[in-house]
């Protein structure tokens, strides 16, 4: 049996005259931003895969993703749209 995929939380946001931005709840600091909706979504896996890869590299431990609820609740976030990204292994 394999083991499950891993999605993290992703809040998009768009400003007038930018692209639109991805940013992570669970690792402040990491963002991508992307033309379209798709390449965003394509870039967020990118970006969130990359991040984990150099944490587990480094071997910090950090924690499985927070729940799409808990991430709705914070009042930073609730306005914002929420996608779930997964964390796909690095190739």
């Amino acid at each position: 049996m394999s083991n499950p995929v891993l999605q993290y939380v992703g809040l998009i946001h768009k400003e007038t005259e930018s692209d639109y931005g991805v940013s992570f709840p669970d690792f402040p600091g990491v963002i991508t931003a992307g033309a379209t909706i798709s390449e965003t979504r394509a870039l967020a896996k990118q970006a969130l895969a990359l991040h984990v890869a150099g944490i587990m590299e480094d071997g910090t431990p950090f924690r499985g993703p927070s729940s799409l609820d808990q991430v709705q609740a914070s009042s930073d976030h609730s306005a914002l749209t929420t996608i779930l990204v997964p964390l796909q292994p690095i190739r």
